[in-house]
């Protein structure tokens, strides 16, 4: 493990991976790696139990890793952290068992910072899906609340939601479409006037065609035809400390691409 005070920067990756497993079979997990070297990433969508994992997905050498697997439905939903500095804790849920079992949370302590890895649900199954997104919206920020009162709060991970309009493709074409809906959008304003800072934005505020995920069953990609709904939102009285951030839209093996910040220690 890296001593902290032995580091100049730290880099955190987030990444829905949409399947670890194929993810290393396909053999873009190493590409991954050397494309954004993390320091600490965070995956969502992993679709496996730790005890599913080959070794080099379950152990890298050089990082710890967490694992937040679902508890109701093989291959669904699951979220993991891997680290190359031990955290001083971690926690696998928010503590209220319906949002807890998709295994969608894990959240790790460092010196002077909360690192939450967020797989937020999709609505796209209905309105009763739609009530428990916003529901698990609602949950998340009072916990985030909660853990910003002991250090900053720096969370990230697929929100499933777009923000604004620069932040898709076709935003007219999808105002009546999940991921989209006035209520997502109004959690995100939420979010916002809370005190959290939408990193990407703060550096790009006006830059357009700047998406993290893309259809692939219309090939979408192709065409940069895509939604930027994978986000690190970073407290202001955090932001200071951050230097960086990026997406990697030339990094595949997912819908998704990978984001990420750089912090100075």
């Amino acid at each position: 493990m890296i001593k902290w005070d032995k580091m100049s920067s730290i880099r955190i990756v987030s990444w829905n991976v949409n399947g670890l497993r194929s993810l290393a079979k396909n053999g873009y997990w190493e590409s991954f790696l050397v494309g954004t070297k993390p320091d600490i990433f965070c995956l969502q969508e992993t679709k496996a139990a730790p005890e599913q994992l080959p070794e080099a997905l379950l152990s890298p050498v050089g990082y710890s890793a967490f694992f937040s697997s679902c508890q109701i439905k093989k291959g669904y939903s699951g979220v993991a952290l891997y680290s190359k500095i031990e955290p001083l804790s971690v926690i696998y849920g928010m503590g209220i068992k319906e949002f807890d079992q998709e295994g969608r949370f894990i959240g790790a302590e460092y010196e002077d910072f909360w690192l939450l890895n967020v797989y937020f649900p999709n609505a796209g199954q209905g309105p009763e899906r739609l009530d428990y997104k916003l529901r698990f919206y609602d949950a998340f920020l009072t916990f985030a609340e909660t853990l910003r009162k002991q250090k900053p709060v720096i969370f990230c991970g697929d929100l499933n939601t777009a923000h604004e309009e620069i932040d898709l493709a076709r935003p007219k074409e999808n105002e009546e479409n999940t991921g989209f809906l006035p209520e997502e959008r109004a959690w995100i304003d939420e979010v916002i006037s809370a005190g959290y800072v939408d990193i990407y934005r703060h550096f790009f505020p006006a830059r357009r065609e700047a998406y993290t995920y893309w259809d692939l069953f219309t090939r979408a990609r192709d065409r940069n035809v895509g939604w930027r709904i994978d986000y690190f939102f970073v407290v202001n009285e955090f932001v200071k400390r951050v230097k960086k951030a990026d997406i990697y839209p030339d990094i595949y093996g997912s819908d998704h691409c990978p984001v990420a910040i750089t912090l100075a220690t």
